[in-house]
């Protein structure tokens, strides 16, 4: 069974003259264990897949499951409550809170999800741990380079027991080296079970992937998934 099951969604912003098909009729499955690459030019509509099967944003048309729960029939409140317990974010604009350090920025999503600030702060130090910057627990991220902040944004993403990881451009500020230990990390989460969604332009690191779907945007035939 498919822990993310995406049924002929598409996603249109706007209207009239200004409108613009973000997503046309995509179909795609992700099944518990299995790591997921999305490439394709810009503008095919790669970080909008994201936040659609992250419940970030609803479909325009087309039906998104996670976990068998459909996630535009739960409502807001209702998606911010799974993505809590069961979803980890990168986002390619990091999202950190400026005025949170490491730690607490890690700890947030789960101290939100009720987890006692005990427990919260002990998984947020080894979600730190795990993608080397443990060092960092106390700074804030304006204490910080932007590889260093990109990696405190892939712990948050990590932490607790995420069973989908949602990663746009994940690596996008790191160095090669550390680009590489990041993507043994989101391996090793896969094949201990969870599932693992990443938009990246980087063959080589699409290649950690057990699938690689290709975005594609043409003039006269919708945008999908091959």
């Amino acid at each position: 069974m498919s822990l993310l099951a995406m049924r002929d969604v598409s996603r249109d912003h706007g209207t009239g003259p200004g409108l613009v098909h973000a997503l046309r009729e995509v179909t795609l499955d992700v099944a518990a264990g299995e790591f997921v690459a999305v490439m394709g030019p810009s503008g095919s509509g790669k970080s909008t897949l994201l936040t659609l099967a992250g419940g970030l944003d609803t479909p325009t048309s087309g039906q998104v499951l996670l976990d068998g729960a459909d996630l535009g029939a739960l409502g807001r409140s209702g998606r911010s409550a799974l993505r809590r317990r069961g979803v980890g974010y990168v986002f390619q604009d990091l999202n950190l809170i400026p005025s949170l350090t490491a730690a607490e920025n890690v700890m947030l999503p789960r101290e939100l999800d009720g987890v006692r600030a005990r427990r919260a702060r002990r998984e947020a130090g080894e979600a730190l741990a795990e993608v080397g910057v443990e060092e960092l627990a106390g700074r804030f991220p304006d204490e910080m380079s932007r590889g260093q902040q990109q990696r405190v944004a892939i712990a948050r993403a990590l932490v607790g027991d995420r069973r989908l990881v949602l990663a746009d451009e994940p690596t996008g500020a790191l160095d090669s080296h550390t680009g590489e230990d990041v993507m043994r990390v989101l391996r090793g989460r896969c094949d201990a079970g969870a599932s693992c969604l990443m938009v990246t332009h980087e063959s080589r690191h699409a290649a950690w992937a057990d699938r690689v779907v290709f975005l594609r945007t043409r003039r006269r035939f919708p945008w999908g998934a091959h």
